[in-house]
Formats: structure tokens, sequence, C-alpha cells
């Protein structure tokens, strides 16, 4: 039976645990459903995109180091076939060079835990990806030169050219657009765009922003700046620069 408008019970958030290693997903799942998640889940590469069909997650807590499909593959997967969108990715791996964390920001990952990890943190960052995933603006729209946002169809062009960007992509250009022409420090677009409680690795915005830049910056003028010693800012260039 149908039920009344208003009184549909609003589903769970849906997170997919992939890990080939049993106690941390046995570890991982238990503590998410404590805080009422619902829970599946992959014990491997394959089975995670397969889950993924089936389960529709709204995050995807993703190992990197597993022996049929790694962690990079599944998010490339993930994201070719959600033409670039796709779910939220964190990935939760051994490997902390940095290489190694680039390499799986670069794919489209929003976040990077190594290991061994607290159960705090982990959750702290789901809970802010969650967050900024589901950023809703009152402004609709925004724009500044020829580049535009818009946060309604969750869609950014350049140029009238469509760019392809991960969650936590769309949300760090917002915050930059929003502050068009200002000076951003990186503890502010922490604040805003990671929403952490806790000190984040600043390292994690250099990142995005030159990630950001390789996809927003392939056309001139560019629009993304450093301010040596301050942070960045969104504006067209000065004679200076």
């Amino acid at each position: 039976m149908r039920q009344p408008a208003g009184e549909q019970t609003r589903r769970a958030t849906r997170v997919l645990v992939v890990d080939d290693e049993p106690n941390i997903s046995a570890l991982l799942s238990a503590t998410l459903r404590l805080i009422d998640f619902d829970v599946r889940v992959a014990n491997g590469g394959r089975e995670a995109l397969t889950s993924v069909a089936e389960f529709d997650p709204d995050l995807v807590v993703l190992d990197v180091m597993m022996p049929d499909l790694d962690g990079f593959a599944v998010a490339r997967q993930l994201r070719a076939a959600a033409n670039g969108r796709g779910v939220p990715v964190l990935f939760l791996t051994a490997r902390d060079a940095v290489e190694d964390r680039i390499a799986g920001l670069a794919i489209g990952a929003d976040d990077y835990v190594t290991k061994p990890f607290s159960l705090e943190e982990v959750v702290l960052r789901i809970r802010a990806i969650l967050r900024r995933s589901r950023v809703e603006s009152d402004t609709g729209a925004l724009a500044y030169a020829d580049l535009e946002l818009d946060d309604d169809a969750h869609e950014v062009r350049r140029g009238g050219r469509l760019i392809e960007m991960s969650p936590t992509e769309f949300n760090l250009l917002r915050f930059l657009l929003l502050n068009a022409g200002r000076v951003v420090s990186k503890a502010q677009i922490m604040d805003r765009v990671w929403s952490y409680d806790f000190g984040g690795d600043g390292r994690i915005v250099e990142s995005y922003v030159y990630y950001l830049r390789r996809k927003i910056d392939r056309w001139d003028p560019p629009l993304i700046h450093t301010v040596r010693g301050v942070g960045y800012t969104l504006r067209l260039p000065r004679t200076s620069d």
C-alpha cells in the first residue's frame, strides 16, 4: 500500500565497504551500522563493481591493494561508467606515499585515509564527503568570465564546454566562485570544502587545486591563481601575473 505524501520513510545512507581483509571490513561495517548507515560489504574489486550496480551506494569506502582488481582500477571504471561524476569514493589503504595520494585524487577520489586508521577519523571523513556531495545552493547558478557552475544540474561549463567533475572538485570550484576576486587560505578551504573537525592535511588542497586547474584552465585566460604565502583566488589575470 502506498504511503501518503509526507509519510514516506527516507532511506538510510548507503555505504559500500570494499576490502579483502575480513577483519577490517567487519570492523568498519559494524561501526557504520551503529550510526545508522545501511552498509554492504564487498571482498574484492570485481565484487565491488557488481555491488555498486545492485546496491546504488551513496559512498564507497575502497581499499587500494586488492588481488583481483585494485582500488584505482575500480574507481576508474566507476568514473567512466558515470561519465566522470559517479559515486563519492574514500580510498582506504596502507599506501601513504605522496605519489599514491596524488594518483588517487587524479582518478577522482574524494578523500584518502591511510592504514592504520582511527574509526573516528574514517567516520568524520565519510560524513564530510557526504555533506560536500549533498551541498545545495540558494543561488542556483554561479558565473565568472566564461566559467559557469549550475548547482541544480550539477554541471560546470567553460566557454560552453561541459567539464566533468567529482563531487569534491565541484564543491571546491563552487567555493572559489562564491569568493571570486578574493584570496582564500588553505585553512578556509579545508573548513568550507572538507568540513574537517580535526587537523587536516593541507596537501590535499594543493592536489585538488592542481587538478582543478588542469580542467578549468585548459583554455585561456587562466582563472585559478596562487597567492604565495596566502592562498588561492579565482579571477582574471592581472598584467603583473
